[in-house]
């Protein structure tokens, strides 16, 4: 995986903000990218309310219907948020973005699939998990 900068990682994060990102960035690293910035730069975005309504009205502006089976999904999210809040808490305040990013994905965070680890399939992609939290069925998660 290519290491990408800090303004790269900005224009992703600020790109959800304003709907602007173009939909292809919306990559495993790119909520990555963004829930980092979030993380360091505008926690109050990140509270589960906040963070529902940011990536609804993103998925929104980008013809992305947010529905049972598509677009926002509130386990998925809030798991990443906290994955990616607990392995930037993990680095100094002074290290750069773009570094945490490239660890953090060479991590096990960088595997797309890293959620099933700690939700059975059908657990996690239930209409449940998509509209609220649910807990992992098979193990605690490591934060």
């Amino acid at each position: 995986m290519r290491k990408i900068d800090e303004t790269a990682i900005k224009r992703v994060a600020s790109g959800v903000i304003d709907c602007t990102l173009p939909k292809s960035e919306w990559t495993h690293a790119g909520h990555f990218a963004a829930a980092l910035w979030l993380c360091r730069h505008r926690r109050d975005l990140t509270e589960a309310d906040e963070i529902r309504m940011l990536i609804s009205r993103y998925n929104e502006a980008t013809n992305t219907a947010n529905t049972d089976t598509g677009g926002y999904h509130h386990t998925v999210t809030l798991a990443s948020m906290r994955g990616a809040g607990d392995f930037l808490a993990s680095y100094p305040e002074d290290v750069p973005l773009s570094d945490v990013h490239y660890a953090l994905m060479a991590s096990r965070y960088g595997d797309p699939d890293w959620l099933l680890k700690y939700w059975s399939r059908e657990v996690l992609f239930s209409v449940s998990a998509r509209r609220g939290w649910v807990d992992p069925d098979l193990s605690s998660l490591p934060f």
